[in-house]
């Protein structure tokens, strides 16, 4: 699917939840920038990660079904080939936006967000994103 700026700015802006699944306490990992990134930018961020407890001093939820609001938005730093169970999961839970973060694609995620009438964005970096639609003053 390709969304306008206006569309993708106006999600970016009017979001205040955002679940991100595959947050990492390990530094080096893009998943735990960017969510320590959206946290300063105000964002209520609720990392979905069986491995660990907590992210960034944030209660980390074993999967989306733990996770105790209905998100705007649920980011996925996760391999392709588990976007179509993700995507099953963020429509049970009631998300209204799924992004799969950089190299991460799957026309079976695509398929079944569309079915439900869920938009989704594929293979993009949310970070670049709020930098290239000048949303990070």
């Amino acid at each position: 699917m390709k969304y306008s700026d206006e569309y993708l700015r106006n999600v970016l802006t009017s979001a205040k939840d955002i679940v991100i699944v595959g947050a990492s306490n390990n530094p080096e990992r893009a998943s735990n920038g960017i969510m320590k990134f959206l946290m300063g930018k105000g964002y209520n961020c609720y990392p979905v990660n069986p491995n660990e407890s907590e992210v960034l001093g944030v209660k980390a939820y074993k999967s989306l079904s733990e996770v105790p609001v209905q998100p705007d938005i649920v980011d996925v730093f996760r391999k392709s080939e588990a976007a179509p169970e993700i995507v099953r999961e963020a429509i049970k839970i009631g998300a209204k936006f799924i992004w799969l973060q950089e190299e991460v694609y799957s026309e079976e995620a695509e398929k079944i967000a569309q079915e439900h009438n869920v938009p989704i964005v594929m293979d993009k970096c949310i970070f670049k994103e709020f930098l290239r639609l000048k949303l990070v003053g």
